[in-house]
């Protein structure tokens, strides 16, 4: 008999080491990641951004939507979209990557969204510091924790809620939070936002609040589903774990020459290539070095412009390319001096896997990749 999947005690499913189940490809299906070619970007472009979504998307009539600050305010108010509009607005280039991401390369893989590489993406965000929002409603001295509640609903692990986290007034005060109406010069699109949603630049993207609906004040810690039962690190099944919040230094590689359709792995011909990719690292941190490591061994990659405070670096790196099977990886180290692990760090769920990624190359004339065949 198969599980009913609302019922309060559900529990995941274990999986099997390379096996997918049905339910993880249609996760795969209705969400999405970034085309890793585009990393030659310095902005991701808007349909190639990655995508999670853990229920429906919300179709949400902007002319009626309402954003309200309710809780411990001593003067509570809401905000319709136009009104949100006419606020000072800011343009913010924001490197958004989900916790999840690189999940399947973590043993034991958790049940869940299978992710490789791809569940990142930099976009332009158009929108208004939330910090001044928030003095406007008067927060009481005792307020703990301000929650942010979005439209999207459903049930995980048998319990019903709508999608929400929360931030301290600390935590508030630290980081650049953003109300967000716009994504690289156009209205957010439905499965990223509309008409409104969080950014909270720095950290993993479970915090950025899609299709904000409420921000409510509270004299008590937030305990909703995704705050406390999720998103937490966690050693095993009876660790109460720690919570997820700042991004891990981490890279990737844009991959060179052209794939092969289903193995995804590289030809390219011999002689000099150029390596492109991106790095990043939470909390508006720089990015120090990224080193790419070839047959000759590890090699300093040149670092381009960076993008912005809370965006990633690009790098460069020419390599002269010899026949044979390759496999290439790179790792970057951040300003305050974390360097991606070659292996893949352990969680329960697979949160925040940086480890390096391998790109695997065949370098080889055409006649002789004809011959082989």
């Amino acid at each position: 008999m198969t599980p009913n999947p609302f019922s309060p005690d559900t529990k995941r499913p274990k999986t099997t080491e390379g096996v997918f189940s049905a339910a993880e490809v249609g996760l795969a299906n209705r969400n999405s990641g970034l085309l890793l070619e585009t990393l030659t970007r310095d902005i991701t472009p808007t349909g190639a951004h990655y995508l999670l979504n853990h229920f429906d998307v919300p179709l949400i009539d902007e002319a009626e939507h309402r954003l309200s600050f309710s809780g411990a305010f001593d003067a509570p108010y809401s905000l319709t979209m136009d009104e949100i509009r006419a606020l000072p607005t800011e343009t913010l280039p924001v490197t958004l990557e989900c916790a999840g991401n690189g999940r399947a390369g973590v043993s034991p893989r958790a049940y869940s969204m299978p992710w490789m590489y791809e569940a990142v993406g930099t976009s332009e965000w158009t929108g208004t510091p939330l910090a001044p929002l928030i003095a406007r409603a008067k927060p009481q001295n005792d307020v703990q924790d301000f929650a942010f509640t979005g439209a999207d609903f459903g049930f995980d692990k048998g319990q019903p809620h709508a999608f929400g986290r929360s931030l301290t007034p600390d935590e508030l005060a630290a980081l650049d939070v953003m109300l967000i109406w716009g994504m690289n010069g156009q209205p957010l699109l439905p499965q990223h936002g509309a008409p409104l949603r969080l950014i909270v630049p720095g950290w993993y993207g479970m915090a950025s609040v899609k299709w904000l609906t409420d921000i409510s004040a509270l004299t008590t810690r937030y305990d909703g589903f995704q705050q406390v039962q999720t998103y937490r690190f966690r050693k095993d099944e009876n660790d109460p774990g720690r919570p997820v919040t700042t991004i891990r230094v981490k890279s990737l590689m844009a991959p060179p020459g052209v794939p092969d359709w289903i193995s995804r792995e590289r030809w390219l011909e011999p002689g000099r290539v150029t390596l492109r990719g991106r790095a990043w690292s939470g909390g508006g941190t720089p990015i120090a070095r990224v080193e790419v490591e070839t047959p000759e061994g590890w090699q300093e990659a040149t670092l381009d412009a960076p993008v912005g405070r809370y965006a990633w670096t690009g790098w460069h790196l020419d390599w002269q390319a010899t026949p044979g099977r390759h496999v290439l990886a790179c790792r970057a180290t951040d300003a305050e001096g974390r360097t991606q692990p070659i292996e893949p760090p352990f969680d329960m769920a697979g949160f925040a896997n940086n480890a390096v990624q391998k790109t695997v190359v065949h370098v080889a004339q055409p006649d002789a990749i004809q011959k082989d065949s």
